[in-house]
């Protein structure tokens, strides 16, 4: 039991939730620090932070992904999730994530937007979880901390010269990480001529995936596959829609490299449709996107039925960079973790303590602090009120 709760008179210590409260939050990114992606060049970075507190004082944080619209999200979660969790259990994740699905996922609509949403309230209740037990997160599920490999990934390595990008991934090779992820879905020309240029900087010995970002068309998919198992490349995420499975199923055929896929997958259900047609070997569920920790405990079990990695995929903030590798601890098919190595985010300097930090080995471990581990900065909230308009132009 935590010290907070051994200090409460007797029936005190009930984790039932007083209240929930959901900030959208944004800063802008100046010049130097945008980056040109598949989905256009970054202006801003937007997050929503769920806070939830129990009647007996403990408070909780979680991170739901912004779904490009971060303020009907946290909107979302202030009125009828809210609605939902308030009386409840903060420790019957089981239960609320449950009548969640039955009220309004399973017959109600609004979908992935609703997934979004009960992401963030589920991490924040598995926080209150740990603080309440007084352990971390990968013990309360299971585990010892160990270290888990991780590569550079977030919103960097972009479509810049090719040897710029070089440059770019040489750096964050010698600060120990043994893998980098380039972003693609440029030009199968361009897209190729950067990672040529990354694997004769780096050699053979460091792992280069890719990341398309659902922008490659069937031929794209032709002509870059057969080069790719050339170059040695580890993976390649997302080159078409989430939902095109013809084209997985097709292009999967086109040579070696592991297809990757799962971070705008919703709930257990969407990736059982996933592991059934067999069209990507790689699983990369968000805990911030596809139902939080509850539903990815279940969807990484479903993966390892099939043995299956999964390599999850990291959200904006660092509550969910920290929860991300708390969660890969207890995963018995836990591969990569992605570090965000890009530039200047608050999200993950500011509004927390240091979520992470990269040994010699290019390795994480999760923190040691009760819940997640992470004290986050409330007065960061208040002062970055959500943007509106495109993160990406």
């Amino acid at each position: 039991m935590s010290e907070a709760l051994r200090a409460m008179p007797a029936g005190a210590g009930k984790l039932t939730i007083r209240d929930v409260t959901a900030y959208a939050v944004s800063f802008p990114v100046d010049a130097a620090g945008s980056v040109q992606l598949g989905v256009g060049r970054t202006v801003k970075r937007d997050a929503v932070v769920v806070k939830v507190t129990t009647e007996c004082g403990l408070v909780g944080f979680g991170e739901s992904h912004h779904g490009r619209a971060h303020t009907t999200i946290a909107h979302f979660i202030n009125t009828a999730l809210r609605d939902m969790a308030l009386g409840q259990d903060a420790g019957d994740t089981v239960g609320l994530w449950r009548k969640i699905y039955k009220s309004q996922l399973q017959g109600m609509g609004l979908g992935a937007a609703c997934v979004l949403a009960m992401s963030g309230l589920d991490m924040a209740l598995w926080d209150i979880r740990g603080k309440a037990a007084g352990l971390p997160l990968y013990r309360l599920l299971g585990a010892q901390r160990r270290a888990l490999p991780a590569y550079a990934g977030g919103v960097a390595l972009g479509w810049q010269e090719p040897e710029l990008l070089a440059d770019e991934a040489q750096r964050h090779v010698e600060s120990g990480l043994k893998a980098v992820k380039l972003r693609i879905g440029d030009t199968p020309e361009r897209d190729l001529a950067r990672i040529r240029a990354v694997r004769k900087r780096l050699g053979d010995g460091i792992e280069i995936l890719t990341d398309a970002m659902m922008s490659y068309r069937l031929d794209d998919a032709r002509k870059v596959v057969p080069a790719m198992d050339e170059l040695g490349v580890g993976w390649l995420e997302e080159p078409f829609a989430a939902h095109d499975y013809q084209n997985y199923e097709t292009a999967r055929t086109f040579g070696r490299v592991a297809f990757a896929a799962g971070e705008n997958h919703y709930t257990r259900f969407e990736f059982t449709r996933l592991l059934e047609t067999k069209a990507v070997s790689i699983l990369q569920p968000d805990l911030s996107k596809a139902g939080g920790i509850t539903e990815v405990l279940r969807i990484a079990a479903l993966a390892s039925a099939y043995h299956l990695p999964v390599h999850l995929h990291s959200s904006m903030t660092g509550i969910n960079m920290a929860a991300t590798i708390h969660v890969m601890t207890a995963l018995d098919n836990a591969g990569y973790f992605e570090a965000d190595v890009s530039r200047n985010n608050h999200f993950r300097d500011t509004l927390v303590q240091t979520p992470y930090w990269i040994d010699a080995d290019g390795c994480v471990h999760a923190p040691e602090g009760p819940g997640l581990g992470v004290e986050v900065d409330e007065d960061f909230i208040a002062a970055h009120p959500p943007i509106e308009g495109p993160a990406y132009r």
